[in-house]
């Protein structure tokens, strides 16, 4: 029979051959233990208090405010009215029953009506700022101004003569020179301002006045394509007639007249009007041709001035005396005549062409207002001028029928020498620009 091994048997030789295996700890290692909370920062300087500044003191204690002082009492003072009798007293009457009080109507409440601005003159322009285009040329000489100076031609001639004879007896040919160079003076600013003031009795406008001129020339200007910093305007103190003035190079003046009662669109007219002959020329050339025939001018008056004293003396002495004296002074304004190829005669025939010439300008000064677009305003001026000619002329006659005479009529001579043309031409050349223009 078999016996099964146990193996539990010490006498086994593998049991006894296995190695052990070796005992580990139960426990981790301690490790070594730090501070439970971070070490105490290091302790800063601590901050020292701020230095103690001087306590302000107390303002000063002003004096008190008086009390106001007692008035006496006007009911202390005044003594007790007298104690006058009572009429004896009449029957009552009956008491009136009172009377209802009227209710007041409530009407419907009326809304306040919006108040409208005056309206504007027919002739208000509009001069706010707007861009504005200058030309390149911005003044030019027109035919008018050429044939002014032509016409001046035998004024400077003879005055060239005389100014010759009275250099080469006085300081020579310095003289000639000086004189022909005096004429730059009509575009000089400082000449002008004379010329302004002395001649032509203008000034300057006051604060007021520039303030309601300025923006109408500039508006003028404007529509011109000019600079308007290029003239000066002038202020003429007249209160009673329409008017301007063109002079020299840059002279622009209104009377008072035309500055307080025109509307600014006729008073823009008339400025445009002056601007017309500036810009063709013939301001200045009308100055000029004045300036250089003074000379003339002058040694023509006093010739005549010693013919006249001559002719008179000799009248007083004798008849013979006087016919010799005239023999004589005709024999020299023939010699003068012949000598000088008959120029005295153009002389005495220039004021009549200058006179036309200067009409000629005047209608050039109201086409050029015209085409910046014042026509309208234009007419009306020349109507006013118009009534107030007639109304004058009125004036004149009443004052001559009382007088037992009669108004002279104007003559031919005097119209020939007219330097403007009568206002039916005018508004004559005005018809072209009032005419209403087909749509386009």
């Amino acid at each position: 029979m078999t016996t099964t091994p146990n193996p539990s048997d010490s006498t086994d030789p593998r049991a006894e051959a296995q190695p052990t295996h070796p005992q580990y700890p139960q426990q981790p290692p301690a490790y070594p233990t730090g501070p439970a909370q971070p070490p105490a920062p290091p302790a800063y300087p601590v901050q020292s208090a701020p230095p103690a500044y001087p306590a302000r003191s107390a303002p000063p204690a002003y004096p008190a405010r008086s009390a106001p002082p007692a008035y006496p009492d006007p009911t202390a003072q005044t003594p007790p009215p007298p104690v006058y009798p009572q009429p004896p007293a009449q029957h009552a009457a009956p008491p009136v029953p009172p009377q209802p009080q009227p209710q007041p109507q409530h009407q419907p409440a009326i809304p306040p009506q919006p108040t409208t601005p005056a309206p504007l003159h027919a002739h208000h322009i509009s001069t706010d700022q707007r861009r504005v285009y200058l030309k390149a040329h911005q003044r030019h000489t027109d035919a008018t101004a050429f044939g002014t100076l032509l016409l001046y031609l035998p004024h400077f001639l003879s005055s060239l003569l005389v100014v010759s004879l009275v250099s080469l007896v006085s300081v020579g040919g310095l003289g000639i020179l000086a004189w022909l160079l005096s004429g730059l003076l009509v575009i000089h600013r400082p000449t002008e301002e004379v010329i302004a003031r002395r001649m032509l009795g203008l000034r300057h406008p006051t604060q007021e006045e520039f303030a309601r001129l300025a923006p109408v020339w500039q508006e003028v200007a404007a529509r011109a394509g000019v600079d308007a910093q290029n003239y000066q305007l002038w202020i003429e103190e007249n209160d009673t007639d329409l008017n301007a003035v063109a002079a020299a190079g840059h002279i622009v003046g209104v009377t008072t007249f035309a500055l307080n009662r025109l509307p600014n669109g006729e008073l823009a007219a008339v400025l445009a009007h002056e601007l017309g002959h500036h810009v063709g020329g013939h301001a200045w050339a009308s100055l000029l041709g004045y300036w250089y025939a003074l000379p003339a001018r002058l040694a023509y008056r006093v010739i005549r001035f010693l013919a006249l004293v001559t002719l008179r003396v000799a009248a007083f002495f004798s008849v013979l005396g006087f016919l010799v004296i005239a023999l004589f002074l005709g024999l020299f304004a023939f010699a003068t005549l012949t000598t000088l190829y008959g120029l005295p005669l153009l002389i005495l025939a220039a004021p009549y062409a200058l006179a036309a010439v200067g009409r000629r300008a005047e209608l050039r000064a109201d086409q050029h207002a015209a085409a910046l677009g014042f026509a309208p305003m234009l007419a009306s001026v020349l109507h006013q001028m118009y009534g107030a000619d007639q109304a004058a002329k009125q004036q004149a006659a009443l004052a001559a029928r009382a007088a037992g005479t009669r108004l002279p009529k104007e003559s031919t001579i005097a119209k020939l020498l007219a330097t403007h043309p009568d206002h039916h031409t005018r508004l004559h050349h005005l018809q072209p620009w009032l005419q209403p223009q087909p749509p386009r």
